[in-house]
């Protein structure tokens, strides 16, 4: 029988990601939950994400900057920028795969961590790291490969939801940055939901002026949640 009740833990104050000087918290759903696949699905469409088997929310004291983003995938048209995104990228095959360790995925993995995060803490990544933050036992995850001529690319963690999917996290090779690998593991995603009929891609959060955050507003129409429904972002809503 499933129980109505979810138990949600909030964090201890610790570092933001995105500003310093600013202390961050998270309400995190109980772990331990049994049915915590069902529980996710829904939590996805109120704007919660997962890492590893932790799904969460900001709960900041002073702060509400990071706001839920999503995709409307059949509304969704590239403009110029993103169609020729596409079209670099047109020799590039995209292949669904199960959520599993390897050690070419781990490389590319580890690489990207030391050229996006240096001396960051994620850059000396474990394999152990690889799978516990990636994916878990319980999520609906699958690995989106990007290869050219064999060679991977970039591979974007996906989690495929019962009404859209969940860009989980996204390492590409940082020697291909003129291909705008990161761009195009996005516009891909949005084709696979189309093709599996699921209506949204969830990117997780969006910061109003944030440079971290700027590429998200770029795939119109994008849905923010805000007062507790999803509606069009059209102009910036206000910094936290």
């Amino acid at each position: 029988m499933r129980s109505d009740v979810v138990r949600l833990f909030q964090t201890l104050p610790h570092p933001c990601g995105y500003f310093a000087g600013r202390t961050a918290q998270n309400l995190v759903i109980d772990p331990s939950a049994p049915e915590l696949p069902h529980i996710y699905d829904l939590a996805v469409q109120r704007g919660y994400r997962r890492a590893g088997g932790h799904i969460y929310h900001p709960q900041c004291h002073a702060c509400r900057a990071c706001i839920a983003c999503r995709i409307p995938v059949f509304r969704f048209r590239p403009d110029r920028s993103q169609r020729r995104c596409l079209a670099r990228n047109a020799d590039v095959e995209v292949g669904i795969e199960p959520a599993t360790y390897t050690d070419e995925r781990f490389a590319s993995y580890r690489r990207y961590l030391q050229a996006r995060h240096p001396q960051g803490g994620m850059d000396d990544a474990l394999p152990d790291d690889f799978g516990r933050f990636l994916y878990t036992r319980w999520s609906p995850t699958r690995f989106i490969e990007f290869r050219h001529r064999g060679r991977l690319l970039a591979l974007a963690t996906t989690d495929f939801c019962s009404t859209g999917i969940s860009a989980v996290y996204t390492a590409f090779d940082p020697d291909e940055h003129a291909r705008g690998l990161g761009t195009f593991a996005i516009l891909s995603q949005i084709r696979i939901a189309q093709a599996y009929g699921l209506a949204h891609v969830y990117l997780g959060f969006w910061i109003d002026g944030h440079p971290k955050m700027h590429y998200k507003a770029r795939f119109r129409p994008l849905e923010i949640l805000r007062e507790g429904g999803w509606r069009d972002l059209e102009q910036p809503v206000g910094k936290g």
